[in-house]
């Protein structure tokens, strides 16, 4: 498990700066299935999820949900049949930020469950 899924998320400020190009290349190879994308022009951390059914998928969902509520950092979760897309970004700064690994990370850490 990544050392990142370790670590907890800190309160982000609307003026705490976004993570730059070189800090996400360092960041990547903890969540390597995870995609930078931009959307709307902000940078997102995105990944598809499959799973053998709808039910399984969004029990998923209300995984990663329950997630966010606890760290009080929240997705764009999308549930389709037999797949999750979760899309991780700080809105209050339009980007990226440290914590945006942290939950996929997690994320990764609930998919895991789901695989065994």
């Amino acid at each position: 498990m990544s050392q990142l899924a370790q670590q907890h998320c800190e309160a982000c400020r609307a003026d705490a700066p976004k993570l730059s190009d070189n800090d996400i290349r360092e960041l990547q190879p903890d969540v390597p299935e995870w995609e930078v994308r931009q959307f709307d022009g902000e940078k997102r951390l995105s990944r598809v999820f499959k799973f053998k059914d709808f039910a399984e998928a969004l029990a998923f969902t209300q995984s990663v949900g329950d997630l966010a509520e606890d760290a009080n950092h929240h997705p764009a979760l999308l549930t389709e049949w037999g797949k999750v897309t979760v899309d991780w970004w700080t809105h209050k700064i339009g980007g990226l930020h440290r914590n945006d690994f942290i939950m996929a990370a997690k994320t990764d850490g609930v998919y895991g469950t789901y695989q065994e």
